[in-house]
């Protein structure tokens, strides 16, 4: 293989990796406690919130017997590690009139890790 082949080649893995692959379990773990207050990590589980466990690749609003704001019933989107990593931006402002009173993580490096947690809930 060519070099030209081969850096054109690692660029395109590199491209076609999502942001979120970054994330460290571990570290997300830890960045979860900051959700504790409201969700749990536990099947069949709510808080305030509804349980988080295996909402990566679920459809929002979608728990049997949570009772969901009407805006994230709204919503209407699949939890994916890129929808995820938005949203947890700035909750209010992705579903203006969410229930979900959390002001967000601002930090990427958070955004990812926790991913990265909640991906590995299944």
């Amino acid at each position: 293989m060519s070099i030209a082949r081969t850096i054109f080649t690692c660029l395109a893995i590199a491209a076609a990796t999502p942001a979120w692959a970054q994330g460290d379990v571990a570290a997300g773990q830890v960045v979860f406690k900051k959700c504790l207050l409201c969700h749990t990590a536990e099947p069949g589980k709510n808080k305030i919130g509804p349980s988080l466990f295996g909402i990566v690749g679920r459809e929002s609003a979608t728990i049997p017997g949570f009772a969901y704001s009407p805006a994230m019933k709204n919503f209407n989107k699949v939890w994916t590690q890129d929808e995820l990593f938005t949203y947890l931006a700035a909750p209010m402002k992705i579903v203006q009139g969410t229930k979900m009173a959390f002001p967000g993580l601002p930090s990427a490096d958070d955004r990812h890790d926790v991913i990265a947690y909640l991906d590995s809930l299944k």
